[in-house]
C-alpha cells in the first residue's frame, strides 16, 4: 500500500502529499522555508499575513496534483510516472531559493530567488533526497527557472501557473480581503493540451475557462493595488531595503547570508548592530511617513524603469533628494514599483469548435475585456511615493520631472553635484 500523509490547510482542506513529496518536505532546505513569510511586511497591515513560503510550497504542490489528475481523467495527455514526479517536485520547490521578506532583496538588488534554487538543490540533504528519486536538480530547475519546453511545464511557470493560482488565493484569504477571489475549480477544468505558436504541445485554456481566467487577472490587479502595494507595506519595504543594504555595505551581512536567512534570523542579525536604526523602527512599526503620494495616472503613460531597476542609483538619489529637503541620509524613500506584465498572458485558447488561437498581447484582447484597459489598469494601480522619517516638505513637481528624467541624465546630475529637484 502506497504511503501518503495528509496536512490539513486552511485554502484547499486537505493536501495529500505522496511518498516523492514526503522524502524532500522534511529537509532542512524545505523546512526553511516555514520561516519565511510570504507576503513579507505585509502583516504590518494586515495581522493574518503570516502565511509562509511553506504553506504557499505545499499549495503549488497540491495544485499540480490536481492538474495532472485532471488533465489525464480528459484524456487530454499521458504523462509518464517520471514526469509527474518532476512536475510535481518543481512545484513544491518552487520557491526553495527565496530569500526572507518576499521580493524586498530581490528590488534591493540580490540576484532572482530562481537563480539560488540550485544552491538548495544541488548540496546538502534535499540533493540527496532528489538523487534517490531520480530527480535531479538539472532536472528540476529548467522547470523551475521558466526554461523547460516540455507540454506541461507552464503549470510551474507560466501565465497560468500553479503558483499564482495558489498565491493570489491565499495571500487573499489570509489578508482577510475579498480581492483575491478565483474560480480555481473551473480554471483547473478548463485546463488542456494545445499547439503553441512554434508547434509544440503546450498548456492551453478551454474556451469555457475565459471568465475564470478574467477573474484571476483581476485578482491580481486587485491585490496588487490594495495589498502588495499598500502605502505602508511599500514604506517597511523601503526601510527594509536600505538597512539590508547598508548591512551589507558595511560588511557585517553577507549576500549568502541574507540569501539563507529566516525573516525573524535576519531580523535579528540586524538589530544585533544597526546603526541605521532603521531594524527596530521596522520591528516597532515606526514607520516612515508619506510626503507626497501621487497615482501613475497622473504622470505620462510611459515613465523610465530606473526608479525600480536600479537600485544603486536609487540610493544615490534618495540620499540627494534628503539631504536637499533637510533630512539625513536614510531618512528618505523614494518608490515607484514596476510590474509592466502584471495583467500579461501567453497561452493557446481552444475555442468551442477545435480551433486554436492565442492569447497574447492585444490578440487577447478580442476574447477578454480585462487586456483591452490592461496598460490603464496597471498605471491605476501604481504609485508615486516619498516616504520620510522626520517632518520635510517634498515638491511633487520636482520629483515627477526627476522621475521622468532618463537614467544617464540623473546620474549626470548626481556626478555633476546638480540640485535634483531644480533643473539648475
Amino acid at each position: 500500500m502506497t504511503r501518503f500523509e495528509v496536512v490539513r490547510d486552511p485554502l484547499w482542506n486537505n493536501i495529500r502529499l505522496d511518498p516523492d513529496a514526503l522524502a524532500v518536505v522534511d529537509t532542512p532546505a524545505v523546512q526553511r522555508l516555514r520561516y519565511v513569510r510570504q507576503l513579507g511586511h505585509a502583516f504590518l497591515v494586515y495581522p493574518g499575513a503570516t502565511h509562509s513560503r511553506f504553506e504557499h510550497a505545499l499549495g503549488a504542490y497540491h495544485l499540480a496534483r490536481r492538474v495532472l489528475d485532471a488533465l489525464e481523467d480528459a484524456g487530454d495527455v499521458r504523462t509518464d510516472p517520471a514526469e509527474r514526479a518532476r512536475l510535481k517536485l518543481a512545484a513544491l520547490l518552487h520557491d526553495i531559493g527565496h530569500y526572507p521578506f518576499s521580493h524586498a532583496l530581490e528590488e534591493a538588488g540580490l540576484p532572482r530567488h530562481e537563480a539560488l534554487a540550485a544552491r538548495h538543490l544541488t548540496s546538502g540533504a534535499l540533493a540527496d533526497r532528489l538523487t534517490e528519486l531520480g530527480t535531479p536538480a538539472e532536472q528540476l530547475l529548467p522547470l523551475i527557472r521558466g526554461e523547460a519546453r516540455g507540454p506541461l511545464a507552464g503549470l510551474v511557470a507560466g501565465s497560468l501557473d500553479v503558483d499564482k493560482l495558489d498565491y493570489l488565493s491565499r495571500d487573499a484569504w489570509m489578508c482577510g480581503v475579498p480581492y483575491g477571489v478565483i474560480d480555481v475549480d473551473r480554471l483547473l477544468a478548463a485546463l488542456t493540451v494545445a499547439a503553441g505558436p512554434d508547434g509544440r504541445a503546450t498548456l492551453a485554456l478551454h474556451e469555457k475557462g475565459l471568465a475564470a481566467l478574467e477573474s484571476l487577472l483581476f485578482a491580481k490587479y486587485q491585490m496588487y493595488r490594495n495589498v502588495y502595494w499598500h502605502h505602508a507595506v511599500r514604506s517597511a519595504t523601503g526601510m527594509f531595503k536600505r538597512l539590508v543594504r547598508c548591512a551589507i555595505a558595511g560588511r557585517r551581512l553577507s549576500p549568502d547570508a541574507v540569501a539563507l536567512a529566516t525573516d525573524d534570523g535576519l531580523i535579528h542579525e540586524l538589530m544585533g548592530d544597526d546603526p541605521t536604526g532603521l531594524a527596530r523602527a521596522l520591528r516597532e512599526r515606526r514607520l516612515a511617513k508619506r510626503a507626497l503620494d501621487l497615482p501613475a495616472t497622473d504622470l505620462p503613460a510611459v515613465t523610465p524603469a530606473w526608479p525600480s531597476a536600479d537600485p544603486d542609483l536609487l540610493e544615490r538619489v534618495e540620499d540627494r533628494l534628503a539631504h536637499e529637503v533637510g533630512l539625513a541620509p536614510g531618512e528618505l524613500f523614494l518608490d515607484f514599483p514596476a510590474k509592466p506584465d502584471m495583467l500579461a498572458l501567453d497561452l493557446p485558447l481552444v475555442k468551442r469548435d477545435g480551433a486554436v488561437t492565442q492569447l497574447v498581447g492585444a490578440d487577447a484582447g478580442a476574447h477578454l475585456g480585462l487586456p483591452r484597459v490592461a496598460a490603464e489598469l496597471y498605471r491605476s494601480a501604481r504609485r508615486l511615493r516619498v516616504f520620510v522619517i522626520g517632518r520635510a516638505a517634498v515638491p511633487a513637481k520636482g520629483i515627477v520631472d526627476l522621475v521622468m528624467a532618463p537614467r544617464e541624465d540623473v546620474a549626470a546630475r548626481l556626478e555633476q553635484g546638480r540640485s535634483l529637484l531644480t533643473n539648475g
